[in-house]
């Protein structure tokens, strides 16, 4: 939270929120007018009101966002938070909290390389790497770039930089040179912490030849010997950072799906609420093991791998390096996890597996699913194969983790379920006006995780981040039962012939041909520049392409109206991917661009 204002520049401030929002001059906002009765307000208009005094003065309770009703109670509420401010303290909520309850002796995270690590041992190496951080004469507030491999390392450098007050930026070391540094300088890294394989890591050194830098292998090395070295100085480290709520505490870079990645600044009071939203939903415990997939440079990875299951006091098994349905594979089998975090492609992956039904055998109890969209007979193959719960849930980076998901054992397939708790999600037209149930908009999420922006990107900001809340691009419809059914990314809607087409309807008639392993649909140009329906698919192993082929034409004709239809069928060995294990569908377009 911001130090304590006068009451009258509070006042001033709050009016020109609620004016804006209203779109009326500041003075025809009296003091005491309440806002539904008096103003006029609805019931969005007061959502956007409470998200817009978020971002100025830090996150409000669900009591105190229920108590801004007028003026004077606005500035009433604030004042009390002045009278007796509290800073959040994000190592109390994930590790010290635990370890000053008993519980310090218990697993936090299994290293392939490390071993195991208990929360004792992250506590006393966080404290260590803040300490280093400070004798390298890193600022308070500064932003810290970690190039890394998903490891407890990783970990312990995220936990230092948020204990010496300092903004952690995690990106993936498969990024090229050039991403690399465009980051790094996009962010104005003060330090950077690298640790990549052998070869990857020699190169980034390189590269950051004249930065303050850690490694991740000094690390390791504190955490076997707990000895002083250039990653561990606890004695001088001060008292872990007290976080302003509305004060940016984490950079996370958009996986660049749609080109040059952004960096998406997010407060300590979004970290914060998660255990209050999506938290409650996962409802991870002490006795749980988490297992994921997705890599912590990716939004999903992180919440994943660090935050949900740290402030749940549960266990960490890690996979370092690029994860495949191999290295995943190996993993469940070895770690036996009770919550699996992954992408839908790789849950396929999983059940097309020859060794399937030994590896869903057993452990896990719940099945994450998001990073892109699940197809409902995939989830349902997943809670057939698993007998488990299943979480098929929606977020952004612009929104810090999933906003919008199934409740485990209450889902529907081929939806991704309501709202978390705190979040209200909305389908918009596109002059940000909701629309009924029934009809397709934009996805627009309001709530404590919305992100503070991008980092000098103002005008993709004002679209983005826009009517009391963020747009997550998706396109999507709600059902009168409140749940959410996803179409398309915004910018793949097709245009075919003056006909609006969903490329996902497309998808799902080829994915039921005989042979389809996976498909996406993409638009493309013709020879005369026109736009076209390309399907690109991938045939199930040990089909031959031309009986698939048969299948899928015969699919379509039968399935689908002439206009939409694709143009053109191209198979692949595989779909391309990011760096995050998300759909690149931008190389697709690419392609299909090529008449």
């Amino acid at each position: 939270m911001r130090d304590a204002e006068p009451t009258d520049t509070t006042r001033d401030k709050l009016r020109e929120i609620v004016a804006s929002v209203l779109e009326v001059e500041k003075e025809d906002v009296e003091p005491g007018a309440l806002f539904y009765e008096d103003l006029g307000m609805s019931s969005l208009e007061k959502v956007a009101v409470a998200v817009a005094v978020e971002r100025e003065f830090g996150t409000l309770s669900a009591e105190e966002a229920a108590a801004l009703t007028s003026l004077d109670a606005a500035v009433s509420v604030l004042g009390e938070r002045a009278a007796s401010p509290q800073g959040i303290d994000l190592i109390d909520r994930l590790v010290a909290g635990h370890v000053f309850s008993g519980r310090g002796g218990r697993a936090s995270y299994l290293d392939p390389q490390a071993g195991e690590i208990t929360y004792a041992g992250l506590l006393e190496a966080a404290r260590g790497y803040a300490g280093a951080l400070r004798a390298a004469g890193v600022p308070k507030g500064a932003r810290g770039l970690l190039v890394a491999d998903d490891s407890v390392a990783t970990v312990v450098a995220v936990l230092g930089l948020w204990w010496h007050g300092c903004v952690p930026v995690v990106i993936s070391p498969v990024l090229t040179d050039d991403e690399v540094r465009y980051i790094a300088a996009d962010c104005a890294a003060a330090m950077v912490h690298l640790d990549a394989a052998p070869a990857r890591q020699r190169a980034l050194e390189e590269l950051f030849a004249t930065a303050i830098r850690f490694a991740g292998a000094d690390v390791r090395a504190a955490l076997a010997t707990a000895e002083p070295g250039p990653a561990r100085r606890p004695e001088d480290a001060g008292a872990p950072a007290a976080w302003s709520a509305g004060g940016e505490a984490l950079v996370q870079y958009t996986s660049g799906s749609t080109g040059m990645p952004k960096g998406v600044r997010h407060s300590a009071g979004a970290i914060a609420a998660m255990a209050d939203g999506v938290g409650t939903v996962l409802a991870l415990t002490p006795e749980d093991t988490v297992l994921s997939s997705a890599r912590m440079s990716f939004g999903y990875g992180l919440g994943g791998s660090v935050l949900c299951p740290l402030a749940a006091g549960s266990r960490v098994a890690l996979i370092r390096g690029p994860v495949d349905v191999h290295a995943l594979a190996a993993a469940m089998q070895r770690h036996r996890p009770t919550v699996l975090f992954s992408v839908p492609r790789l849950y396929a992956a999983l059940l097309n597996a020859s060794q399937a039904t030994e590896l869903v055998s057993g452990s896990v109890r719940l099945c994450v699913a998001a990073g892109e969209n699940l197809p409902g007979p995939l989830s349902e193959r997943i809670r057939t194969a698993f007998q488990a719960g299943l979480l098929n849930g929606l977020g952004a980076t612009e929104v810090l983790h999933i906003v919008v998901g199934t409740p485990p054992g209450n889902g529907r397939p081929g939806t991704f379920g309501v709202p978390v708790p705190g979040i209200t999600a909305t389908v918009r037209d596109a002059d940000g006006r909701p629309v009924a149930d029934g009809q397709e908009g934009r996805l627009h999420i309001a709530g404590p995780t919305v992100a503070l922006g991008y980092i000098g990107r103002p005008e993709a900001a004002a679209v983005t981040f826009a009517d009391g809340g963020a747009y997550t691009g998706d396109v999507v419809r709600r059902d009168p039962d409140g749940t959410f059914t996803h179409l398309c990314r915004a910018d793949d809607l097709l245009n075919l012939g003056g006909y609006k087409v969903v490329p996902g309807e497309i998808e799902n008639v080829i994915r039921g041909a005989e042979g389809v392993q996976d498909c996406v649909v993409v638009g493309g140009r013709d020879a005369d520049g026109l736009e076209q329906a390309v399907a690109y698919l991938v045939a199930r192993p040990g089909s031959e392409e031309a009986a698939v082929r048969r299948a899928v034409t015969a699919a379509i004709r039968g399935g689908l109206a002439a206009h939409k239809r694709p143009a053109r069928l191209k198979f692949l060995d595989e779909l391309p991917t990011t760096s995050t294990g998300k759909l690149a569908a931008f190389e697709l377009r690419k392609a299909a661009a090529q008449p």
